[in-house]
């Protein structure tokens, strides 16, 4: 499965920025071992569910600590029996590009 997750702290210090907490948190993705992949919104991890989700909760207790709040957003892709999904499915999406422009 895939799960993009965005993770932030509220109820900080007023004028605290987020990336100390974010940057928490994808240490914690990073060091689990799993395909990841962080952009400017989402951090993408992908395995299976009882791993992905464990990762997301040892994510989400270090954030915890930079607010007395934290907001969790998550979105899932589950189909069993595939892997290699993280990048797979950018591939895909490219060769179609490709594809529909060379069709012009």
């Amino acid at each position: 499965m895939l799960v993009a997750f965005s993770i932030a702290p509220s109820g900080g210090a007023a004028g605290d920025s987020v990336h100390d907490a974010v940057a928490a948190a994808v240490r914690v993705v990073r060091e689990s071992g799993l395909p990841n992949h962080t952009d400017s919104m989402f951090t993408t991890i992908e395995g299976e569910w009882d791993e992905v989700f464990d990762v997301i909760k040892r994510a989400t207790d270090a954030v915890g600590v930079f607010g007395t709040r934290v907001s969790l957003v998550l979105k899932a892709d589950i189909r069993p029996g595939r892997s290699g999904e993280l990048t797979g499915k950018v591939e895909r999406l490219e060769r179609a590009i490709d594809e529909a422009e060379r069709q012009g």
